[in-house]
């Protein structure tokens, strides 16, 4: 196993530490004091833990080396646990406003505050330092599971905030009503988070391109190279952390084959040393060998010839 491969299943094991022992405390104290916004805060670390468990499997999943099932590995099993846990963040939410709605019906100020307060706290620091780990090892080792997860955390530290907020008010005041209003704001948050995370992840799992800047610097680098006329036709997607590209390169046509090979192995070099993990496919032409493609005009090819095809089947 690989120092990153490790990393990150270690910080996927804290995650899961933390979001277990999160749970059972602000369960057994909400159920004690009775209130509905820190039961709710309950359920959404409950959900958290889901979402830790289901970003340990994909972690693991993801490191999976290709097979013959696989040809470009495992990562896209990193995206679709993001998918999920998006899904549970929003599940969450509705779940929250439900709750909520009943308690204004019959709100009464919680007894023993003091303990929600408390605990809320413990909640709020602990979620702080997790969370700021988590995406911390999600730069280093490109692990969108694990970014997910911390930013999953991240808005629960809003929300255990919010709730304190509430909790301390409500002890104050002895305004009852703002027990289930704390917990609709939160429900908010949460829907938000989880809604970002959905376009989010879908944009990975369809696999859509890598941001513009990020295509402009490959282009950069590979038209950098002297021997390198031009490139066209850039194609790039991600995998989880593995991002892929495929590019056609334009050389002078008398170079020699084995000089063009040499070219393109410093030019998967520089791109690597620069940009990362990639699986990177390198498509040489010989200069004015016929017009420059795009991505659009590569694809309509590839479409008509599978039209061409299926017309001769017939």
């Amino acid at each position: 196993m690989t120092e990153h491969a490790a990393l990150k299943q270690r910080t996927a094991w804290l995650s899961i530490f933390s979001n277990t022992t999160l749970v059972i405390l602000k369960l057994i104290v909400g159920l004690y004091v009775g209130a509905v916004s820190l039961v709710s805060e309950a359920l959404h670390s409950g959900v958290d833990l889901i979402a830790a468990l289901i970003a340990f499997w994909a972690v693991k999943k993801s490191l999976v080396p290709p097979d013959e099932e696989h040809d470009y590995g495992h990562g896209k099993f990193e995206n679709l646990s993001a998918a999920v846990e998006a899904l549970l963040i929003v599940g969450a939410a509705v779940g929250i406003v439900y709750e909520s709605a009943q308690k204004f019906q019959s709100a009464e100020v919680p007894e023993a505050l003091g303990y929600g307060i408390a605990i809320m706290l413990v909640s709020i620091v602990v979620n702080i330092l997790v969370s700021r780990r988590l995406i911390h090892v999600a730069k280093i080792t490109g692990s969108q599971a694990l970014e997910a997860d911390g930013l999953h955390l991240q808005s629960d530290v809003w929300t255990s905030v919010g709730v304190l907020i509430g909790l301390a008010l409500m002890q104050l005041t002895g305004w009852a009503w703002l027990d289930p209003a704390i917990a609709i704001l939160v429900a908010g948050i949460i829907f938000r988070a989880g809604w970002r995370m959905v376009t989010e992840s879908a944009m990975e799992l369809t696999d859509a391109s890598l941001p513009a800047e990020q295509e402009q610097r490959i282009t950069q680098i590979i038209e950098s190279v002297p021997e390198v006329r031009s490139c066209h036709c850039l194609r790039t997607r991600k995998s989880g952390s593995y991002k892929l590209l495929d590019v056609h390169v334009l050389f002078d046509g008398n170079m020699h084959l084995s000089h063009v090979h040499a070219v393109c192995d410093e030019l998967e070099e520089l791109i690597r040393a620069e940009l990362g993990t990639f699986d990177i496919l390198i498509h040489p032409e010989p200069d004015g060998s016929h017009a420059p493609e795009t991505k659009s005009s590569h694809y309509e090819e590839s479409q008509q010839k599978i039209t061409a095809d299926d017309l001769s089947q017939h």
